[in-house]
């Protein structure tokens, strides 16, 4: 008899089959990580955008950018502002394309000022108040709660992964918008 080295087939099926019952185990583990490290950026923006807001709002005569592109750029948005002082938010953000695989939008805007002075505050781009919305792009896979903020500061979260209610630039907190603490 030959003394052969090596693994025997029956050796190899069951290391192929421990390897596939613990990728089994491991891979429902691994999306749920990527699910919550998604929520948590996106929530994190959102209170990225609150804070952008506010001191958008110190900046603009108390109040806010209904175009984000005064939050990247806010030279042009709000008269005499000196040109070396800095900006609100991070172009990623203010671009309103998916992210973290979360869709985001501005889906409200209260009504914009009336009666004031184009010199102290941009008209055509300030409004009274507003609110940030983002779903999940593939809801279950990418996200499962849908989120909120708005001008007054909160951050609401939807459990079905649905836009939280708002009405007239602000959330309409209930069961479709539950504040986050």
């Amino acid at each position: 008899m030959k003394n052969q080295k090596g693994f025997t087939l029956i050796e190899l099926l069951i290391v192929v089959a421990i390897i596939g019952i613990i990728a089994a185990i491991a891979i429902p583990s691994l999306l749920r990580a990527r699910v919550s490290a998604n929520e948590a950026a996106t929530i994190g923006d959102i209170r990225t955008v609150i804070s952008a807001q506010a001191a958008y709002q110190s900046a603009n005569g108390g109040y806010y950018a209904n175009d984000f592109t005064c939050l990247v750029d806010p030279f042009g948005c709000i008269p005499n502002y000196p040109t070396n002082s800095p900006t609100f938010v991070d172009s990623a953000i203010a671009s309103l394309v998916p992210k973290s695989g979360y869709n985001r939008f501005t889906p409200s805007f209260g009504p914009a000022p009336t009666n004031i002075n184009t010199q102290l505050s941009g008209a055509s781009t300030s409004v009274s108040s507003y609110v940030y919305t983002a779903t999940p792009v593939n809801q279950g896979q990418t996200g499962v709660r849908g989120f909120g903020g708005d001008s007054s500061g909160i951050v609401c979260q939807s459990p079905d992964g649905t836009e939280p209610a708002f009405v007239s630039g602000a959330l309409t907190v209930g069961s479709s918008c539950v504040i986050l603490q």
